[in-house]
């Protein structure tokens, strides 16, 4: 078989859903207000920027020129620099001006800490509060817990929910009110959360009171996780809270930037074990917990009642009703939250050794105040698992019930706890009560070694040891769910398999940025599949018992109305969370000089918030542009910056050149796939001795079928039937490169503001001068109603491009990878075959750049043999005889191939 090339459509991979129904809430939250409150006529301009927001005599004050701003942000933000460090730098730029009479603007590190301090952007002061008990002591000497006094660091939550909204690099990414979506089809889509039905539900409240009537609905998305700093010096912990508003979009709020910010560190008691079960104690702790939380939100109470003013990232004002929103948590972090006893499900009453099961019903704070005022506290926990001494912080805010709040946790419900902690852990568990320990640990091994053998892809990390590695973090568990399947295929059964694949479907579906009434179908639809499959594990090592009841693995069952409630999860996890951790917790930390070290972090974190603050204010006005010596050189030439315009588009790379894969800048648009900037060196320039060069000799065949088939778009014989002699011969000039770069719409993957995401697509002969590279991508040959949609797999042999007849054309040397004729029953995975001629070659095709739609990724079918323990990766895509497609590769790829 000669795969053709689909050279007469411009179809790529189908983007994702596109959006074309929109239907807002009906008042007039929209509307722009001035200074006072007073709604503006249509169209009319925001007002222009305040001498407070850099338009004044010196934008840089507190600093002198950029020189001296960018220095600053150079050495405390790029990298972190000691003040001893600092005070080096310092010294050698001030040996450098001297002999010119000049001077540096600092004397020391301690100087420039000074003037950071001194900016107004973002000040937004760290207070402490002591918090003490206040309940009764026992007789004789008290528990020194009850003696002691507890830090509560927080700033006010309302200062910088008005910084956040107030940032010109959100405009674009925010909704000023809640909509409804549709897509082509008529299907309902939710994606942000005022794309769902609470913000609806709430706006509408807000416009039947009439103190409230036309004010812009803002919710407080709301988040808290402990964190460790270092097991090695006593588990150092720290339990930050964070908030963001929730107008943003869920890119916004994924990117890395001040959409989630720090407000707060709650305090955490501490005891010796003796006490650390005691009642009194507990109770303690979760009554400080609760009112820490409203004494840090309490600044945004007022707001919740009466409209207020604010600043809008498009330069507007608007009166504003604050709501406390969605709130992000673990499992244990949930369990303290909704006051319920641990075991039990924060959502609902199901009992906790079946939480699964049917008739189970709602959690709500007023059924939860009937249940208190009518059974005693011991059958309050027993029989509905709920604490009576212990009261929800959003009991004393309006229109909040936590219950209902609480949002799904992608990653501790379905990324590390239903695959990492338990379906990895029951496989293992089950290969060894299978096979007896020796023969299953060789299994395993095998399934390690499968892991560490797939081939490289953009992003993907690799496991040179399999799972063998001692801390699993989030990211750890997203790649291995990537390439599990493939690996435990053939040495599990298949109803293993099969609960994999709809796990994974779930997984998936859920983390998609956009989700239809129809994914919300496919979403039940896997998790029902999902629980017949599971049952596998039943009576094995891993389940005892005759049933599953987990928490984290029920917890799915509530996904479906948290989407329709909230939108994706994708943009309410506490991946978010916990990627805040490093910059507001882990690396202040490590800044500091370990004694009493939170006030210093809560000091460093100021800094860097001023600093970030004033950075975008400066880029606003245009004065960030180019380099440090660009910017002089232009004043030294009489001009002047000039400020960019109010229009959103949050900071992306502009040089993709170096990167493998990550956001792409710019708008929405259909996906494309170019040639790197570089050309590669060391090639030959005439296409025989290029084939000689790269060991290809039918590549000058390759190349004149392509072009008869370029020149003859309209013929129904494939190149392949032509004889040669008939094909235009090609004696031009041949241009080398070494990789390609794929962009498309990938909102559900880490992508740029606009949802766009690009990977590099590699071909190399000596990949980091260690061994070949060569990726593999999906080629549009046929229609949609062809085997995978029409698509076929093709290897990058060589990426190149020419001039014929005044034409430039960007092509890819391949060999085909073919598909079967449907998805492999088990796994759910199409089969692709390596495509050999009769003389036992693979054969080669020369194709435009255009029929690419972006990388693909194959994972070896091992069937039941072990692989050998000295097997490379980087041989895989030679060695076996089938493949699969890998549809878990990334969302996109999923949603595409589903």
């Amino acid at each position: 078989m000669q795969v053709r090339a689909w050279t007469k459509s411009a179809q790529k991979c189908p983007p994702s859903t596109f959006y074309t129904g929109l239907r807002k809430n009906p008042h007039k939250a929209r509307i722009p207000c001035d200074s006072n409150g007073r709604f503006l006529p249509p169209h009319t301009p925001p007002p222009p920027r305040a001498p407070s927001e850099g338009v004044s005599p010196n934008p840089w004050r507190p600093f002198g020129s950029r020189l001296e701003f960018d220095f600053a942000h150079y050495h405390f933000v790029e990298l972190q620099s000691s003040g001893r460090n600092i005070d080096k730098a310092l010294d050698m730029w001030a040996a450098s001006v001297m002999e010119f009479g000049g001077n540096v603007p600092w004397k020391n590190s301690a100087d420039l800490y000074r003037t950071i301090d001194a900016i107004q952007h973002g000040d937004a002061p760290w207070k402490v509060y002591q918090v003490h008990y206040q309940g009764p002591f026992p007789p004789g000497t008290p528990p020194k817990w009850m003696t002691e006094s507890y830090e509560l660091c927080m700033r006010d939550a309302r200062q910088v929910l008005h910084h956040q909204l107030s940032t010109q690099e959100f405009s674009g990414n925010i909704d000023y009110a809640p909509y409804k979506h549709q897509d082509a089809d008529g299907q309902r889509v939710w994606s942000n959360l005022m794309s769902a039905d609470w913000a609806w539900k709430q706006a509408d409240a807000i416009a039947k009171d009439r103190a409230t009537h036309g004010a812009m609905f803002v919710p407080i998305i709301a988040g808290s996780d402990k964190t460790t700093v270092s097991v090695a010096t006593g588990n150092q912990e720290y339990h930050p809270v964070y908030m963001s508003p929730g107008n943003l979009s869920n890119i916004a709020r994924r990117a890395h930037t001040n959409a989630f910010l720090p407000i707060a560190f709650l305090p955490i008691p501490k005891t010796s074990k003796k006490n650390r079960k005691a009642a009194t104690y507990q109770t303690f702790c979760r009554q400080m917990y609760h009112a820490s939380l409203s004494i840090i939100f309490e600044p945004l109470k007022p707001g919740m009642s009466a409209p207020e003013v604010i600043k809008c990232p498009d330069g507007h004002f608007r009166r504003a009703i604050y709501g406390l929103g969605p709130y992000i948590a673990d499992y244990p972090e949930q369990v303290w939250l909704a006051a319920i006893v641990q075991g039990w499900c924060p959502k609902c009453d199901a009992p906790p050794h079946d939480l699964d099961c049917k008739g189970s019903h709602r959690r709500s704070e007023r059924k939860t105040d009937f249940l208190i005022g009518a059974w005693d506290p011991g059958t309050l926990w027993t029989t509905f698992g709920v604490r009576a001494d212990v009261v929800p912080f959003t009991h004393s805010f309006p229109r909040a019930d936590i219950h209902e709040l609480l949002s799904p946790d992608l990653l501790h419900q379905v990324i590390k706890g239903t695959f990492k902690d338990h379906l990895v852990t029951w496989v293992n568990e089950y290969l060894l009560e299978e096979h007896r320990e020796a023969r299953g640990l060789d299994i395993i091994a095998d399934i390690d070694r499968r892991i560490s053998a797939v081939p490289p892809f953009p992003g993907l990390r690799r496991f040179p040891d399999g799972r063998d590695f001692k801390q699993w973090t989030g990211d750890d568990s997203k790649a291995l769910m990537k390439v599990y399947l493939g690996a435990i295929a053939g040495h599990v059964p298949d109803a293993m398999v099969k609960s994999l694949v709809a796990f994974l479907d779930f997984c998936y579906i859920a983390r998609r940025n956009a989700i239809t009434s129809e994914g919300l179908k496919q979403l039940e639809h896997a998790l029902d599949r999902f629980h017949v499959y599971r049952e596998v594990f039943v009576g094995t090592a891993g389940v005892r018992g005759d049933q599953i009841s987990l928490p984290r693995q029920h917890s799915l069952k509530h996904y479906v109305r948290s989407i329709r409630l909230f939108g994706s999860p994708n943009g309410l996890c506490s991946s978010i969370t916990e990627s805040k951790h490093i910059k507001a917790v882990k690396e202040p930390w490590r800044r500091s000089n370990r004694f009493q070290a939170l006030a210093q972090m809560l000091q460093t974190n100021c800094r860097m918030d001023k600093l970030a603050a004033a950075h975008q204010v400066l880029t606003a006005l245009g004065m960030m542009d180019g380099t440090t010596s660009s910017h002089q050189a232009m004043l030294l030439r009489g001009e002047q910056p000039q400020p960019r315009p109010r229009v959103g588009a949050m900071a992306a790379e502009d040089n993709m050149d170096d990167d493998d894969h990550g956001p792409a800048p710019g708008p929405k648009s259909l996906s494309s796939v170019e040639l790197a900037h570089t050309p590669a060196r060391g090639y030959p320039r005439t296409l025989r001795s290029l084939a000689i060069h790269i060991d290809q000799p039918e590549l000058p065949a390759a190349l004149r079928r392509f072009l008869y088939d370029q020149v003859n778009p309209d013929s129904d014989i494939s190149p392949a039937d032509v004889d040669i002699n008939d094909c235009p011969d090609f004696t031009g000039r041949i241009v080398v490169f070494q990789s390609a770069v794929a962009r498309f719409y990938a909102p559900s993957d880490l992508c740029g503001a606009g949802g766009m995401y690009h990977e590099r697509i590699r071909s190399h002969q000596n990949w980091k001068g260690k061994y070949p590279r060569y990726d593999t991508m999906f080629i549009k040959t046929g229609p949609d109603s062809d085997p995978m949609y029409g698509m076929t797999i093709g290897r990058a042999l060589l990426f190149f491009s020419f001039t014929f007849r005044d034409k430039h054309f960007p092509c890819v040397l391949v060999n085909w990878y073919v598909p079967g004729n449907a998805p492999d029953e088990n796994t759910g995975m199409w089969v692709v075959q390596p495509e050999f001629a009769g003389n036992g070659r693979r054969p080669l095709s020369v194709v435009h750049l255009d029929c690419v739609a972006r990388a693909a990724h194959l994972l070896p079918v091992y069937g039941t043999s072990f692989i050998p323990e000295d097997f490379q990766f980087y041989d895989s895509l030679d060695a076996f005889r089938a493949y699969f497609v890998n549809n878990v590769i990334d969302h996109h790829t999923h949603e595409f191939l589903s």
